[in-house]
């Protein structure tokens, strides 16, 4: 058994590595086959990516992404949590508030930028207007769906046992939707890290978002762009994977406290 598990732990390290070189090798290839002078090869985007790193730019673009994603985002849990759980525990309220929810849930936060603009002027606070938009709807929606979905058994039994409806909602309700919650939060998050860039291309002068625009705006060098695009990629992938270890660690705790 332990012949058989080892290479699974040594596979997923390396076929990802094998898929990214050979992606580097073609892109690299096509370059040079299509002669272009425009878009650059991952050695040129190399070379730009230290030019970033010795001015001492890039690190203050990543943590200025990261700090207005980490405020919106923490924002429209704070808000977006509660909200979701009452409107789940209450269909009354769900029904009422419902239709305002699903007519502004489809509009994409960056319609949201002239809007933005107008009320909080250009800066930090129109971008994080915006991620509090993008990451506000799925994280309610997911809570709604997950309480709606717990079974009624689960309430059944918390009643009989004498709980309030209080603590029926926080001790057997949210406990239960909580997996649903967690990959709404997610999703948001993910949502959030997109509207991110595309509020910094516009609202704000600094930032990954702003660091494309700016590149291809400043002597047209998509160098510094094509490095810019690749690094808002791996932060995305890195905040996800986060999220799952920490996602994995919350299950692996709550099986314990379940089962003590």
């Amino acid at each position: 058994m332990n012949s058989l598990a080892e290479p699974r732990k040594w596979e997923k390290i390396f076929w990802p590595l094998l898929v990214s070189a050979l992606l580097l090798a073609a892109w690299h290839y096509c370059v040079i086959w299509t002669g272009t002078k425009i878009f650059p090869s991952p050695l040129e985007v190399e070379r730009g990516m230290a030019e970033l790193i010795r001015e001492n730019v890039l690190w203050r673009d990543i943590a200025d992404s990261l700090r207005r994603v980490a405020i919106g985002f923490g924002a429209a849990s704070v808000l977006g949590i509660p909200l979701g759980l009452v409107l789940g525990w209450y269909p009354e309220a769900d029904h009422v508030i419902n239709p305002v929810m699903q007519i502004l849930r489809p509009i994409s936060p960056i319609a949201w930028i002239p809007v933005a603009i107008i009320f909080f002027g250009v800066g930090d606070d129109a971008a994080i207007f915006l991620i509090f938009l993008g990451a506000f709807f799925p994280i309610v929606v997911a809570c709604i769906d997950g309480v709606s979905n717990v079974p009624s058994v689960y309430r059944r039994a918390g009643r009989n046992f004498g709980l309030s409806p209080q603590q029926l909602l926080t001790k057997v309700v949210f406990p239960a939707a909580l997996p649903q919650i967690i990959v709404g939060l997610r999703i948001a998050l993910g949502i959030a890290w997109l509207v991110v860039v595309a509020a910094e291309m516009i609202a704000v002068d600094s930032g990954l978002g702003y660091l494309v625009i700016d590149s291809r705006n400043s002597g047209k060098r998509y160098d510094l762009v094509v490095a810019a695009m690749l690094l808002i990629g791996v932060i995305g992938l890195a905040l996800d994977l986060c999220f799952r270890r920490s996602e994995k660690i919350k299950s692996v705790r709550w099986g314990f406290r379940n089962e003590a």
